[in-house]
């Protein structure tokens, strides 16, 4: 990689989380914002947060053949993404992308054509630090424990429960061990429901409720002792410097990988 700026682009810049990826940015001086693509757009530039306005189409295609980039950050949908990949590993760009939800296989077909074309995409579901930590952790810890119970709470109007991060806790707690954690099996239950999910024997716990964006609670136990590893997300802030991470080693990367987790240096890109 040269001293020059790392040129971006960011699919979905109409978005919060588009608008908060653009005045990161911004803000960081090895960086720099070049164009918004977003199927929403109804004008032909897009505000950036603590910088000048740059230029915005509805088609990534179309704004990745009139401006310098080497970089698309996405975060867009499941279709979306596959769009961007597509559109970015066509003009030799490469991507960090947010979205869930992309088919199956599709990430591998796309990965093999970016390794062609000799640029990178980097997919997570996932950029918060401590969160990529806490399932680390979670693994780290799991096989040493009898018992898991995961409590997750976010705002009042999540679609999904459990959170797509809670399920990526508890597996992370169970990959490390031979067989599932032990669970309660109460000889009376009074209320339906009230042990929660379980994956793994991971008792899964959800709330929901305004005044939270999101957190993550699991907890352990075996005989005589607890413990207990905590994420809480504050607001979107927090997925920038991982976000930011990815967009750096992805200009050194070839083909695809999945998760912050190699990024971090956590997982050996090798291994499954």
């Amino acid at each position: 990689m040269t001293d020059q700026a790392i040129r971006v682009v960011v699919n979905g810049a109409l978005g919060r989380m588009g608008q908060t990826v653009l005045g990161a940015v911004k803000a960081d001086p090895a960086t720099n914002p070049v164009g918004g693509a977003d199927r929403a757009a109804s004008t032909d530039t897009v505000a950036v947060p603590g910088g000048d306005p740059v230029a915005l189409t509805r088609s990534l295609a179309d704004l990745l053949a009139a401006v310098d980039a080497d970089v698309v950050v996405d975060f867009s949908s499941g279709e979306g993404a596959v769009q961007a990949m597509e559109a970015a590993t066509g003009a030799g760009v490469r991507v960090v992308s947010g979205s869930t939800g992309v088919p199956a296989g599709e990430l591998e077909r796309l990965g093999a054509i970016a390794a062609e074309r000799g640029v990178g995409i980097i997919s997570a579901s996932n950029f918060a630090l401590g969160a990529v930590l806490m399932m680390y952790l979670a693994e780290v810890a799991g096989p040493h424990f009898d018992y898991a119970d995961l409590i997750e709470s976010h705002h009042e109007a999540k679609i999904d429960s459990p959170s797509g991060t809670a399920l990526s806790i508890a597996a992370a707690a169970r990959a490390g061990r031979d067989t599932d954690f032990s669970y309660n099996e109460p000889e009376k239950v009074t209320l339906d429901s009230v042990r929660g999910g379980s994956l793994g024997g991971v008792n899964v716990h959800s709330a929901r409720m305004p005044g939270r964006m999101a957190r993550h609670e699991l907890v352990f136990g075996t005989a005589g002792q607890t413990l207990t590893i905590v994420h809480d997300t504050i607001n979107r802030d927090c997925y920038m410097p991982g976000v930011m991470a990815a967009v750096k080693r992805v200009m050194s990367l070839t083909g695809l990988m999945v998760g912050l987790d190699q990024v971090l240096g956590l997982r050996d890109p090798a291994k499954p």
